[in-house]
């Protein structure tokens, strides 16, 4: 059975990642460190199982591979995927759920605090020299905002959100969860109209599909 990940070196750091049980399942399986889009439809030809993170599988290359049986998303979202012509040629397509929440967590957390405490400014005062010139005990040439008693608004609001949220409760920030994008509204949630004039921070954690597609925006970028 041949099987190729197309693009390994965007999910293993320098080899860092110990593909043995991948290969117990797949013997064949050919690991591409990088492959180029337009090199797709060769680099996957006779293969029964592509594995694949950030490239396009497109329905012409669903089309051209008739040995195709699965695709498998080493990421959440499908967007890159044609979906529909998978499913006209029986192809099924997996991806990761609850992927990698703690980094994501800790990565929108500390891009919270990049900005509010305006660490990238102060880092740039420090390495010029002008903090050790500073006449007073610290320098205050830039607002420094505290998350305490900010508002934090969530659009998605399973496993990366709801981790998130714990994550912004720790600091003392309080919380609005936003009702699915094209979804049904929920008990204690809001609307995004409704929610977005009220809130401090926006947090999204949803997938890119046709209801979501240009969620934040002018009005006029969603018609």
């Amino acid at each position: 059975m041949r099987s190729v990940f197309l693009d390994y070196a965007t999910v293993s750091f320098n080899d860092d990642l110990d593909p043995s049980a991948l290969r117990r399942a797949m013997p064949d399986l050919e690991l591409r460190p990088h492959t180029a889009q337009d090199q797709v439809a060769v680099a996957v030809a006779g293969a029964e199982v592509v594995l694949v993170n950030k490239l396009r599988i497109t329905g012409e290359v669903i089309e051209r591979l008739p040995t195709l049986k699965l695709i498998a998303l080493a990421s959440t979202g499908t967007n890159n995927i044609d979906l529909d012509a998978a499913r006209e040629r029986g192809v099924a397509v997996c991806n990761l759920r609850d992927y990698c929440t703690a980094s994501v967590v800790q990565h929108v957390m500390g891009t919270l605090l990049l900005l509010t405490h305006k660490l990238r400014e102060y880092d740039a005062l420090v390495r010029s020299g002008a903090w050790q010139r500073g006449e007073r005990f610290c320098l205050l040439e830039y607002p420094i905002r505290e998350l305490t008693g900010r508002k934090l608004g969530i659009v998605g609001y399973g496993a990366l959100g709801k981790g998130v949220a714990r994550a912004a409760q720790a600091f003392g920030m309080d919380l609005l969860v936003a009702n699915r994008p094209g979804g049904p509204p929920v008990a204690g949630r809001h609307d995004l109209e409704d929610l977005l004039p009220q809130v401090d921070v926006l947090s999204l954690h949803c997938p890119l599909t046709p209801a979501t597609q240009g969620l934040i925006g002018a009005p006029s970028s969603r018609a």
